[in-house]
């Protein structure tokens, strides 16, 4: 008995040293658990519109940090992005994303696209904002002695459901002129088509010219959200001009210049495209449309290595310009952003050229024998603007009056010799411009310029449009046929061999201006 009680008794000490030892810690546990059963008590009680969002968080801290930014920082900053070299001798252009506004501090990107060795200019695209940015830089450019163009992309949902609105400040490189601010007009182009990002043009007129001295400045971009809830402005330089760089004379149209008579502003090219098809489509408008033009093609992926090999032997001869587009990719826009492409494409060669086309790599401009495209042009040269008609080819059927044999080895557009003939309430266009006179455009017609535009052109010009036969890598013959009238899968078909008969002198062009280097292409 005498144990079992020295026993308790060693127990009970032991569990008043415990006890005593962690008493602080004791005394905080007990404090947390009054707390959490106080909250719990008092939660029932609290009003059901009182609450703070993680976004409203983000939103408070990233307005801090750029009030500490403006008030450490008075003076221009400027961030130089070195751009290293891939294989292919690409230069690459990082995008720079500006997760936060530099409220106080601009900073200044680099505008210059070095044009490499393959010909190839690669472009960059810079976000400024949060998320879905406010807006996404893809080049300005001057538009006349007192005019300037900005093209990017902005956030579709801030266009729908807020206000935002543009101003444009343009800052002298001398610090004694004074700055001059005017209001940038919004141009939306892609008709609503729009995704995560719609493609806007803004345009910055000023009541006089700019840079009169030649002595270089820079364009700055004031883009403000016009949200209820968060006004913000983003201060974004988009153009800076050096000493002596401006030629005022481009902007006389007494004075016009044009490199070009024809300029080509391709679309977005993607998917897994024909080396084959884009070989023809080439061949045949570099003839068509003769020396004095250009053709400028927007990669988005699809030009691959076997595609550029196609592309090469015209970029040597200063005929093709390809531009890396591939960065667009990650702000989600209509079919790979392909309005803000063609307008980009507009404004960069809006004094180089006369006239400038849009349309696909799948359509093929053509002209009656009566006419030359010369010709034409000129009788058009009243209009701003005139739409082309679309002759519907068959991408599967192919005629086979020369055999079976001979008729795989022919070209593309030799064989796929089926017109639809089915009638329907209309077809989609395309069209050229005298870029000078267009302030932004679209991709089947401008909105967006000043005089008239034409639509009865049909008599003198026409394209013939083989849908979906660029992105397929393979013979494109799925059906042979040797008659002139035909009806497959309900829709009626006509024996059209207008492109089938200048086949021949497409090949003899192509062979006398770059030789036999592309024999060997496959589809």
């Amino acid at each position: 008995m005498a144990k079992e009680k020295d026993q308790n008794t060693k127990d009970k000490n032991l569990l008043i040293c415990f006890l005593w030892n962690f008493s602080a810690e004791l005394k905080l546990i007990l404090m947390a658990l009054l707390v959490l059963c106080t909250l719990a008590t008092l939660l029932p009680f609290i009003p059901s519109s009182f609450s703070i969002s993680a976004s409203e968080l983000r939103f408070c801290i990233s307005r801090i940090a750029a009030s500490d930014a403006a008030n450490s920082t008075s003076s221009l900053a400027v961030t130089v992005v070195e751009k290293p070299e891939v294989d292919n001798g690409v230069t690459k252009h990082q995008l720079t994303d500006k997760a936060e506004s530099d409220r106080g501090v601009i900073k200044r990107p680099l505008t210059e696209q070095p044009v490499l060795n393959n010909g190839v200019i690669k472009r960059s695209f810079t976000g400024y904002g949060w998320a879905a940015y406010n807006f996404v830089l893809m080049n300005a450019y001057r538009g006349g002695a007192n005019t300037f163009a900005v093209i990017g992309l902005s956030s579709k949902p801030l266009h729908v459901y807020a206000h935002p609105s543009y101003r444009c400040e343009w800052v002298p490189a001398n610090q004694s002129d004074n700055r001059i601010v005017t209001d940038g007009n919004k141009i939306l182009t892609d008709w609503g088509y729009g995704r995560v990002y719609t493609t806007v043009v803004v345009n910055c007129t000023f009541p006089s010219t700019i840079n009169t001295k030649n002595s270089g400045g820079t364009l700055l971009l004031h883009a403000t959200t016009g949200d209820t809830d968060r006004n913000i402005t983003d201060s974004i330089p988009v153009l800076t001009e050096t000493a002596n760089a401006v030629d005022f004379d481009l902007y006389d149209s007494n004075r016009r210049r044009e490199k070009y008579d024809y300029l080509y502003c391709g679309s977005s090219l993607y998917g897994n495209l024909s080396p084959q098809r884009v070989r023809e489509w080439i061949a045949y408008h570099a003839r068509f449309f003769g020396e004095r033009s250009h053709f400028v093609l927007h990669d988005a992926g699809g030009i691959q290595e076997e595609v550029l090999e196609v592309l090469r032997p015209w970029i040597e001869l200063g005929r093709v310009t390809v531009h890396d587009i591939r960065d667009q990719e990650r702000f989600d826009g209509y079919y790979h952003n392909q309005f803000m492409v063609v307008n980009d494409c507009l404004h960069r060669y809006r004094f180089e050229a006369k006239w400038i086309f849009f349309f696909d790599v799948d359509e093929f401009i053509y002209v009656p024998p009566k006419n030359t495209i010369s010709s034409v042009m000129e009788s058009l040269e009243e209009y701003s603007q005139f739409t082309i008609e679309q002759m519907p080819m068959s991408s599967q059927l192919c005629f086979s009056g020369d055999g079976p044999a001979r008729t795989y080895r022919k070209w593309g557009f030799e064989k796929l010799a089926y017109r639809d003939v089915k009638k329907v309430p209309r077809r989609d266009r395309k069209y050229a411009v005298q870029p000078r006179n267009v302030f932004a455009t679209g991709v089947h017609m401008s909105q967006n310029l000043q005089g008239k535009t034409y639509h009865k052109a049909e008599g003198k010009i026409r394209y013939f449009h083989y849908h979906g036969s660029i992105s397929q890598r393979r013979e494109p013959c799925r059906h042979l046929f040797n008659g002139t009238r035909i009806v497959f899968d309900n829709n009626p078909y006509v024996l059209d061999t207008t492109m089938r008969d200048i086949g021949l002198a497409v090949k003899t062009f192509e062979i006398r201006t770059i030789g036999d280097r592309l024999l060997r292409t496959r589809q």
